[in-house]
């Protein structure tokens, strides 16, 4: 069966169009896209596991009919259940998992029209900025195969940088849609808390921090892959009273002039590379030739307090998901079950107290009320989305004496001396010293996205985030579609790309 060889030219309802104009049949559109994974995976390592069987079958007119009928689609591998097909969210110990149900929102999903090919990888429990996990291996960035693509829907977004797809499925609990978006080059939306069904497994996932969407190429599917997902679904502990917005006609809508405020500052006092400074500069010029006021204006976040808590709730939940992993395996959990640092951080989440940890959440309220008192002057928010061009596979990794350290301590069981040496909080802002900004959203449960406006003099993507208040979508793709107007980047692709290698 032939592919399509127009495929790159169009997004994901515009392929969904032309099936609908029996242009091109749905199964032509998964031949090119199973022909693209077999060619350029290789390469990236974004696609983990493989439906190809199931693909064809469904694409042979069995599709549910929606507004991507017969596109092609990728799910990342981690917190959202997909009926028959493994689960191992990075992780060793869950390589053999095969949920018997579909999750709320992979229903959604493929009642919007989409066909799945196989899902992406992610590193173990979507704990890193990065997407190295030691089962699957390193995910590599289409735009320099020596770097990574982000995490922690890194997989996602190297298989659409790559034109594998135009869209696949992430989720952000840190910033792991925004943060992989902008290392590739890509549009990534996180909504706001609430916003997304994540049952039947969870009422809230990170005590709400983290909110699962797509990253896509174009805004406009980004906004009505929106409308088909959004919603609580039944036993949710909150979600937002739907007003009716249709968020794919406001792509199409003017903004008006609108008050942002940026800073290119790290929140927790780290340093910020040139390139990323230089792309928020560059973007307020845009903006102010857009005719949007723009002003250089910190919050009054307590940004170090604010990552504090972000790590306490980080060590609470991967603690109880070793629990979780232990009831699965029957036993208890071991060395060698779960990655080095996986294990500190399940192991740091039993040496602080509830106190500490309700204390810590606390935190996520006052930042809350600052930013309500920020966005009643600004409508939006601006800051790099990353505070570095993509890193190189492997840059963030333990050196080996410290690996080798930190064994012997969890052999010992001494994490305790970490925490009172202070090593622990020292860590935790290392580990954030390149991502600093994206957490702020999550914690708040505020709606951000980060936009692709500028590439450094390497050929780099570096992302632009934009934060609106609670509930406050449509100003954000309003935003993005007049920015995708005024600054294209959907026929900007990196130099490892499927059309490349299939010539």
């Amino acid at each position: 069966m032939k592919g399509f060889k127009d495929y790159d030219q169009y997004d994901a309802l515009g392929l969904a169009k032309l099936v609908q104009q029996k242009e091109v049949t749905p199964l032509e559109l998964c031949e090119e896209a199973i022909a693209r994974i077999e060619k350029v995976n290789p390469k990236i390592n974004s696609v983990i596991h493989r439906m190809y069987d199931k693909a064809r079958g469904l694409a042979k007119d069995k599709f549910p009919r929606g507004p991507f009928s017969g596109v092609p689609f990728l799910v990342k591998d981690l917190v959202d259940a997909l009926a028959g097909e493994p689960m191992a969210s990075g992780c060793k110990s869950y390589k053999n998992f095969i949920p018997d149900y579909d999750s709320e929102l992979m229903s959604r999903y493929k009642k919007s029209g989409m066909i799945i090919l196989g899902k992406t990888n992610t590193p173990e429990f979507g704990l890193m900025g990065v997407t190295e996990p030691e089962l699957f291996g390193p995910c590599r960035n289409p735009w320099n195969l020596d770097h990574t693509p982000g995490g922690s829907s890194g997989g996602s977004a190297a298989a659409i940088a790559a034109g594998i797809v135009p869209m696949a499925s992430g989720g952000d609990g840190g910033g792991s849609i925004r943060i992989p978006a902008g290392w590739c080059g890509l549009f990534g939306m996180k909504p706001s808390r609430g916003r997304m069904p994540v049952g039947p497994d969870f009422g809230e996932i990170w005590q709400g921090a983290t909110v699962a969407h797509v990253i896509s190429r174009s805004v406009r599917d980004s906004a009505a892959m929106l409308d088909c997902t959004i919603g609580a679904d039944a036993g949710a502990p909150y979600g937002i009273p739907e007003s009716g917005t249709q968020y794919l006609r406001e792509v199409k809508k003017d903004p008006g002039r609108l008050v942002i405020g940026f800073t290119t500052k790290s929140p927790i006092g780290t340093k910020v590379h040139s390139e990323c400074v230089r792309a928020v500069e560059e973007t307020a010029a845009l903006l102010r030739g857009l005719g949007h006021m723009v002003e250089e204006k910190e919050t009054e976040v307590d940004g170090h307090a604010l990552a504090m808590s972000y790590f306490m709730m980080y060590y609470g939940e991967i603690a109880a998901d070793i629990d979780a992993l232990s009831k699965y395996l029957g036993r208890k959990v071991k060395k060698g079950d779960v990655e080095q640092l996986t294990m500190l951080l399940a192991r740091l989440g039993r040496i602080y107290t509830a106190g500490d940890f309700v204390s810590s959440l606390r935190e996520w309220n006052r930042a809350s009320r600052a930013m309500a008192k920020y966005f009643g002057k600004y409508d939006l928010y601006m800051t790099p989305t990353t505070a570095v061009p993509p890193l190189k596979i492997g840059q963030t990794r333990l050196p080996f004496m410290k690996r080798k350290a930190l064994n012997a301590i969890l052999s010992l069981g001494a994490e305790g001396r970490l925490v009172k040496s202070g090593a622990v909080e020292q860590m935790g802002i290392d580990s954030l010293e390149h991502t600093p900004f994206t957490q702020l959203a999550n914690l708040t449960g505020l709606p951000a996205m980060s936009v692709p406006l500028y590439w450094s003099t390497e050929g780099l993507p570096c992302g632009i985030q934009f934060v609106a208040p609670y509930a406050d979508e449509a100003t954000l793709f309003r935003l993005a579609g007049q920015l995708e107007k005024a600054k294209p980047w959907f026929d900007r692709v990196p130099p490892f790309h499927a059309t490349s290698v299939l010539q």
